[in-house]
């Protein structure tokens, strides 16, 4: 009888096996596999920003500048937030990478169970503090007068659907884990296209600003939520859970947790210093706050390369660290660097010549197209820079070692992004070209820590295989 039970709970281990590994990245080119899976991740993240760049390109047709404000500052908000639910989510990503590397499948399954209890539980909790805070957070943001109605009703329907911001990083750090990252690209595209849709009729056609891009955003998202449940109940996805596997383990939420933690708070400190950049730039008046927020939408774009490169390189390498494939783990994190840094230089300089026009998108504002411009001319220098330290982030996660990431944002925060911004801010109140400088400078430390970092673990690591 209990021979039975198991049998109808768990397939032939073989079998099992096979089919959680159809995504194997620990064999064939490095290239291939980096490829593979980056692109689904780079279209996932794309779709993802594009929704919010969605919001604020279509608010801009159809309202004035205090509304285009309210928004660039809550998605910003939301921005951190979902920041730091990606790099919480990393943990199991790795966790769960390990295990399917190492072919532990039970352990994966534990895995995967104790991430969905984790961060069920944690998103209620974050939502109602959140929906206390609103106020606070908004006069912290030192938002412009205009703008405080629509930036409180944004956050606070917003602050609603983080249950199913949560949802979709569950259900995408699972499948990355295993090795595929397809799925989360269709889920989130059904979210980019339902917000589009929605926004057009919210802001629109009924005329509700703000509010209605909160709307859009937070419907949409929980579609794309619906629309991936459906697929898991109707598809095989290699995953054979027991109800014993989502019962609190505290080793296996530890281990989810070691690597997470540091990263979300990485995550939460960099989020940090650009809501403050933001509240120094809110303080020079509308149009530097608008054209601040407009580059913080563009550079998310541009960074879905490098970001999609750190995704990989933590997954990949994640799944030859636990099969003993260091040296293809290393193989990985070169290729990224390659691709990150090549991508990188070549976007910065083509930005150099178009910036006004991509400012002038989202805003008719001759000042603001000026400012953003200046802004972005500097700034985006940052994207060959972040890449570097991006890509080394994904390795020190893969190892373990995510308190490496943390430990060189931190630095690189309080030494260079806040105190260039303050300082620059002050000394050109009417240009905001120096004070774009502060985030390649900041990456610049960043990647001179992780070069100092590898080079050493490199170092222990060979002195302990002899």
């Amino acid at each position: 009888m209990v021979s039975e039970r198991k049998s109808d709970i768990l397939p032939p281990k073989k079998a099992y096996v096979s089919k959680i590994m159809e995504k194997d990245l620990t064999s064939g080119s490095v290239l291939k596999n980096i490829l593979f899976f980056s692109l689904p991740y780079m279209l996932s993240f794309f779709l993802q920003t594009l929704y919010g760049m969605a919001d604020l390109f279509i608010i801009g047709q159809f309202n004035a500048t205090d509304s285009i404000t309210a928004v660039s500052i809550g998605s910003q908000v939301m921005h951190m937030i979902t920041v730091m639910i990606v790099g919480l989510a990393m943990g199991a990503t790795v966790t769960i990478g390990l295990a399917v590397g190492a072919k532990e499948i039970k352990k994966a399954s534990r895995l995967v169970g104790n991430t969905v209890t984790l961060f069920v539980t944690g998103s209620f909790a974050v939502t109602a503090l959140l929906l206390l805070l609103a106020k606070p957070i908004v006069a912290a943001m030192s938002t412009p007068s205009e703008a405080i109605p629509g930036t409180l009703a944004y956050l606070r329907i917003c602050f609603a659907g983080i249950p199913f911001i949560t949802a979709y990083n569950i259900l995408s750090s699972i499948f990355r884990g295993l090795g595929d990252a397809k799925r989360p690209m269709y889920f989130v595209a059904v979210a980019c296209v339902c917000n589009i849709v929605l926004d057009y009729l919210f802001i629109g056609t009924l005329g509700m600003g703000a509010i209605g891009a909160a709307l859009g955003t937070t419907v949409s998202q929980t579609i794309s939520i619906l629309t991936a449940f459906l697929v898991i109940l109707k598809r095989k996805t290699g995953l054979v859970l027991k109800k014993s596997d989502f019962r609190p383990q505290r080793n296996v939420m530890g281990g989810i947790l070691k690597i997470g933690l540091p990263v979300a708070l990485q995550d939460g400190f960099i989020q940090i210093a650009f809501l403050v950049i933001t509240i120094i730039a809110n303080r020079r008046g509308l149009n530097d706050a608008a054209a601040v927020g407009i580059v913080e939408k563009v550079i998310g774009v541009l960074f879905l390369v490098p970001s999609s490169m750190l995704s990989a390189v933590s997954a990949l390498a994640a799944q030859n660290i636990g099969a003993k494939k260091h040296d293809r783990a290393k193989q990985t994190l070169g290729c990224a660097l390659i691709i990150s840094i090549g991508f990188g230089t070549v976007a910065s300089i083509l930005i150099e010549f178009i910036a006004p026009q991509i400012i002038g998108l989202f805003e008719e504002n001759a000042d603001v197209i000026r400012l953003g411009s200046q802004y972005l001319r500097s700034y985006v220098w940052d994207c060959a820079l972040a890449g570097i330290h991006f890509c080394f982030s994904g390795y020190f996660c893969a190892l373990g070692k995510s308190g490496v990431s943390f430990l060189h944002n931190s630095l690189s925060i309080v030494l260079m992004r806040i105190p260039v911004s303050w300082l620059t801010s002050q000394r050109y109140p009417n240009n905001l070209f120096p004070m774009g400088l502060a985030a390649p400078l900041g990456s610049l430390l960043s990647s001179v820590i992780c070069v100092i970092a590898y080079l050493i673990i490199t170092k222990k690591q060979k002195r302990s295989e002899t």
